[in-house]
């Protein structure tokens, strides 16, 4: 269902410049502050193209999506950026440790150009909605460059891990790009030139369903592009460069894919009373307190629940909670672990959510602890006016020590068998609710149409 094709990536020269003074995180997850510091570290730096700095003496002739197909031009005349000399498909890994983590783990994918699919078609599945900002930005960035830099990253299904195969027995020469980025993340890249291993990769992707893990709106963008050029033409060209997009895939059932949680910030709550919000749950959840009276043994509860959290949510559906105490004396305060009764009917809790949807701690959190616990809505989620997001659960729980929060909810990651559930089913996840970690590197590979990528 799937065609891959190989193609002649744009890179970067190691000749002229260091990766990891030009390559980027992807553009959603750079903020202000990342783009100056990249800016300064190299005046060829991806980031005047993926997410270049606005000034107030832009026009419409003068912007940001201008300035970055100019960048482009530029650097491709300079050989800052040059291209392969064959078709390749790229061998792409990350080794790296979890926030928080100590053990080393890699994630193998491969980076190939792919034909875009509408979703009617049943060959790409999406697991989230988008928004209309981003996807505005990014398809008004494709029209002035016509260049993708970004990694679409998609999931795919071979349990058998034949194409895993083939990317091990790469990585056992040296790579063509190596860098740690900024998260301590060691990216590496390896072209794969050889004929007979491209037609197996092909193949086996030839039959698979496949599931964006991220890049939602990058792709919705790369649809409306590739609709605008078969109107502007009149026609379709199967082999006209805007009918394929370049992705990254990484086997679902291969060692180190990996999902984080990201945690719930809860402010702004009218008439908040913690007490009887845990007495509107008593009938449905079994809880338990890890209580602390100073810095010392905050950190001891801190673990105790850590510990609990991760072992019984093993067993039942658990959702982690740290609320403010108000009444309570300075450095006072407790963890919950919430815990779904046995006998809890989920029917009834969440009727008219589907069984795939009722078995996400997500869902449970935001449809009945969220919606009828504390009358937050989904229109008032959508708008971030009592929610906010947190990778990290520090960061989570810092807002509710220093006040700018009432409470903190922690989840437990959901599982990609249940991205692919959700997707395969037609249906998406609540907002926010997968982060796949770690994020792959813009420009490293760069599929750029307006260079005759026509493979």
């Amino acid at each position: 269902m799937a065609e891959i094709f190989p193609f002649a990536a744009w890179r970067y020269n190691p000749a002229r410049v260091k990766w990891e003074h030009v390559l980027t995180q992807p553009y959603d997850k750079i903020t202000p502050e990342m783009q100056q510091r990249y800016a300064a570290l190299d005046a060829h730096n991806l980031v005047a193209v993926e997410k270049g700095l606005a000034t107030p003496e832009d026009s419409p002739g003068n912007n940001v999506y201008t300035r970055a197909a100019a960048k482009l031009e530029e650097w491709s005349r300079a050989d800052i950026l040059v291209r392969d000399a064959a078709p390749a498909i790229y061998a792409y890994s990350q080794e790296f440790h979890l926030p928080g983590g100590k053990t080393r783990k890699v994630r193998r994918g491969f980076i190939a150009l792919c034909r875009l699919e509408d979703f009617s078609a049943g060959v790409v599945f999406r697991h989230e909605q988008t928004l209309s900002a981003p996807k505005a930005d990014r398809l008004e960035l494709l029209r002035h460059t016509r260049a993708q830099t970004g990694q679409l990253f998609m999931l795919y299904s071979d349990p058998a891990r034949r194409i895993d195969a083939l990317l091990a027995e790469a990585a056992r020469t040296p790579a063509a790009t190596e860098m740690r980025d900024e998260y301590d993340v060691v990216h590496r890249l390896w072209p794969i030139t050889d004929k007979a291993n491209i037609a197996r990769i092909t193949t086996v992707m030839a039959d698979q369903k496949i599931v964006i893990a991220d890049g939602h709106h990058r792709y919705e963008t790369a649809l409306a592009w590739r609709d605008e050029c078969r109107a502007k033409l009149g026609s379709d060209n199967p082999d006209a460069p805007w009918e394929r997009a370049m992705m990254t895939f990484v086997n679902a059932q291969a060692e180190g894919l990996s999902i984080l949680p990201t945690h719930r910030v809860v402010a702004n709550v009218a008439g908040f009373d913690f007490a009887a919000f845990r007495r509107a749950l008593q009938p449905h959840f079994d809880w338990y307190a890890y209580p602390f009276t100073d810095t010392a043994e905050r950190a001891t509860a801190w673990e105790d629940f850590r510990r609990d959290f991760s072992a019984r949510g093993k067993e039942r559906r658990a959702l982690g909670l740290y609320a403010s105490r108000p009444s309570s004396g300075q450095g006072e305060g407790a963890f919950y672990l919430f815990l779904l009764r046995a006998d809890a009917n989920l029917g009834d809790l969440l009727p008219g959510v589907s069984a795939a949807q009722r078995g996400l701690d997500v869902v449970l959190l935001h449809r009945f602890v969220l919606e009828k616990g504390l009358g937050i809505t989904a229109a008032a989620v959508v708008a971030e006016k009592n929610i906010r997001y947190e990778r990290e659960a520090e960061k989570a729980l810092a807002a509710v020590d220093s006040g700018t929060a009432q409470m903190a909810f922690l989840l437990q990651p959901v599982r990609v068998e249940q991205v692919f559930e959700i997707a395969l089913g037609g249906e998406v996840l609540p907002q926010k609710s997968t982060d796949f970690y770690p994020k792959m590197l813009s420009g490293i590979a760069i599929y750029w149409q307006g260079q005759g990528n026509r493979e």
